[in-house]
């Protein structure tokens, strides 16, 4: 069975190791303590949305790319078949929306993983 706060820790500790910080930097910079966010990442405690927000953003990775991912993990254990991308008008309408301002290319926003 899937448990989503598994697939969140994972997905947030993929995320974490991918940009080489340690889980003492990442938690100083959500704000939340090196314990708490250690037993998320390895899904022993569920994120409230404020914290996985709080966490998303020490990441600088949006939060709605963090549930997408978990989303496709989810469906790929459910033996659905998933886009492998981001629709493109998509994309462009998060760019729209901001996603420049923060830096971010339409490479960054097709993956979290």
């Amino acid at each position: 069975m899937v448990v989503l706060r598994r697939e969140i820790g994972d997905v947030l500790r993929d995320a974490r190791q991918r940009q080489g910080r340690t889980l003492r930097e990442v938690s100083s910079a959500a704000r939340v303590s090196l314990g708490y966010l250690s037993e998320v990442e390895r899904g022993q405690k569920e994120a409230s949305s404020e914290l996985l927000g709080s966490i998303c953003e020490a990441l600088d990775v949006p939060l709605s790319l963090v549930l997408r991912e978990v989303s496709d993990r989810i469906a790929i254990a459910e033996g659905l078949a998933i886009p492998d991308t981001i629709p493109a008008d998509f994309v462009a309408g998060l760019l729209a929306r901001g996603g420049e301002r923060r830096g971010r290319t339409e490479k960054e926003l097709a993956s979290v993983g």
